[in-house]
């Protein structure tokens, strides 16, 4: 990793562009729910709302966003998103000072942000491809990118927790919006040319080529049931990460800068998946370290219900621990796998695409696991959210992927050998 970033400066830029940017947006996980809580007093359900809004845009635009950028020019696109985002995050505090905040504006700006967040993702996918071109080189880029997110999420709750009880919620949103001003100032100095994008002729309409991913990526024995687990997944983790802060203050009694360093210290998993990923994938094979890491992380989740007050809080960073390490190492083997296996021409759409179940499943997840919370108590709540976990690892057992020691790439299939390796 360490090499890749001292000889590839572009990537470096991207690199830490793309970890400031991380680091503010895990100190407004902590913050905009604290903002919601402690500033505008607001219940239970607004706030699982706030976590739909900023993911909702994966439904209304996701599947579109692939043609999107396949048709638009990749960094000044997510140049534009980074700014906007910054933008949207400032007015919280200014709002703050004014006297004027709402309900509906921290909905306007989680809704904002994440329109932005469809569009940057979708283009930073494929722009990692178009600056990194050796396979064994983005294997190496995933890991960078993914331990970087992982110890930005160790950092930036614990250091919005300590902003928001110093400086107050609303004024720890600027350290998000000055992350997303270095993010965008990091890729404005990359100097790697924009790869010349393809003809797209008067008869590839942006349905036709939107119904071509999907097409893709249903019909793909592997492909399938990543994307299926990925959104139940997702659906499940949001359900209770949703409420876990509002379960945290009322439930256990917690203060904004004990949550931000319990949620810390549970981020110390997304780190240790990131360093342990590839050397699993080496070992067992990129198709079992797969499975590993993603169906063994799920059993953790179902002791974080059991999580109070004292030595109990164990119970959460145990959990948090568990399924971070599953998750992000699963995440890298399964990106690297994707990125080799898809033929790049169809890789945007395929990953708009991806996108749309897995994130699209977080607002209906959120949603969810704020009703629950609202009618059958934070607690019950998080027992029915988490128990979806273990349940969506059968999707990966029953499926082909249980056969594969090393998952194929283009390479092979180009040759013709079989997508899977017993």
């Amino acid at each position: 990793m360490s090499s890749l970033l001292r000889r590839h400066r572009d990537f470096r830029l991207l690199w830490i562009g793309e970890t400031s940017s991380r680091l503010g947006t895990s100190v407004t996980t902590v913050v905009i729910p604290l903002v919601a809580v402690i500033t505008l007093h607001a219940s239970t359900f607004t706030v699982s709302l706030l976590t739909a809004a900023a993911w909702l845009p994966w439904l209304l635009i996701g599947l579109a966003a692939g043609s999107w950028v396949e048709r638009l020019p990749r960094r000044p696109l997510m140049i534009c998103c980074d700014l906007i985002s910054a933008l949207l995050f400032a007015s919280v505090p200014v709002a703050v000072a004014l006297g004027h905040l709402t309900d509906t504006q921290l909905l306007v700006v989680a809704l904002g942000a994440g329109c932005a967040s469809v569009m940057f993702t979708t283009a930073y996918g494929v722009y990692v491809i178009d600056l990194v071109s050796d396979n064994d080189d983005r294997v190496i880029a995933n890991s960078a990118l993914q331990g970087s997110a992982s110890a930005a999420q160790i950092g930036g709750p614990g250091v919005g927790g300590l902003l928001a009880q110093a400086l107050g919620a609303a004024t720890a949103l600027l350290a998000d919006s000055l992350s997303f001003l270095i993010s965008a100032l990091c890729l404005a100095f990359i100097r790697a040319p924009q790869p010349a994008r393809p003809q797209v002729s008067p008869e590839q309409s942006l349905r036709k080529q939107v119904a071509e991913g999907v097409r893709y990526l249903s019909g793909d024995a592997l492909l399938r049931p990543l994307v299926l687990f990925g959104g139940t997944a997702n659906l499940a983790l949001t359900g209770y990460q949703a409420i876990l802060i509002v379960f945290l203050v009322r439930d256990v009694g917690l203060k904004a800068g004990t949550i931000g360093a319990l949620l810390g210290l549970v981020g110390c998993g997304g780190v240790l998946g990131a360093v342990v990923a590839n050397p699993l994938a080496r070992r067992l094979g990129t198709g079992r370290a797969l499975l590993l890491t993603k169906v063994g992380a799920s059993p953790f989740a179902l002791l974080i219900p059991l999580t109070g007050s004292g030595p109990r809080l164990a119970f959460l960073i145990a959990g948090g621990l568990g399924v971070g390490t599953g998750i992000v190492a699963g995440n890298i083997i399964s990106t690297g796998f994707t990125q080799a296996y898809t033929p790049t021409a169809l890789y945007a759409r395929m990953s708009a695409t991806t996108n749309v179940f897995n994130f699209g499943m977080i607002p209906i997840g959120a949603i969810l696991g704020g009703a629950l919370g609202a009618t059958l108590g934070l607690r019950t709540a998080l027992w029915i959210t988490t128990a979806l976990l273990p349940t969506s690892a059968v999707l990966l057992i029953a499926s082909p992927l249980r056969h594969c020691r090393t998952l194929p790439t283009s390479t092979t299939r180009a040759k013709g050998e079989p997508d899977s390796h017993p």
